[in-house]
């Protein structure tokens, strides 16, 4: 049984976090949640797959979407992990490291949509909505869209 999930995703630069934010508040009714997340990529032939760390929580995640502009289908499977560190130790020795990615983000959400500010380390703000979609939800949007 396929236990892959999807999504769309739009992502793009802010310019103006507070003027992001303050919108998004309105729009959500909420403040939203704050939190830290680190990312550790790893080198894989196909899609991407990265250990997320968030407070003392470790999820392997593998995804596949397009690098192009506008809106994404993006497909991904993830795992929860008890021992986050020794993972990451032997996915480090087996794949080696593509990159590191360290953000604080800002979540909201808006119905179906979850709204992301991500301020990341050496690069700035960026804003990402996400829609996770059912089969017949994208069945629909592919078709329609």
């Amino acid at each position: 049984m396929d236990k892959t999930s999807r999504n769309i995703e739009i992502k793009a630069k802010v310019l103006n976090p507070e003027h992001f934010i303050n919108k998004v508040n309105i729009i959500s009714n909420s403040e939203g949640k704050e939190f830290s997340q680190v990312d550790v990529f790893f080198n894989v032939a196909n899609g991407r797959l990265k250990l997320r760390k968030e407070k003392d929580d470790y999820c392997l995640i593998f995804y596949d979407r397009p690098d192009t502009d506008g809106p994404k289908l993006s497909k991904f499977n993830k795992c929860y992990v008890s021992d986050g560190e020794g993972l990451q130790t032997t996915l480090i020795a087996a794949l080696g490291i593509k990159g590191v990615v360290k953000k604080l983000r800002r979540l909201f959400l808006i119905g179906q949509t979850r709204v992301h500010l991500d301020n990341v380390d050496g690069l700035g703000n960026f804003m990402e909505l996400e829609v996770k979609f059912k089969t017949l939800n994208l069945i629909y949007f592919t078709q329609y869209v």
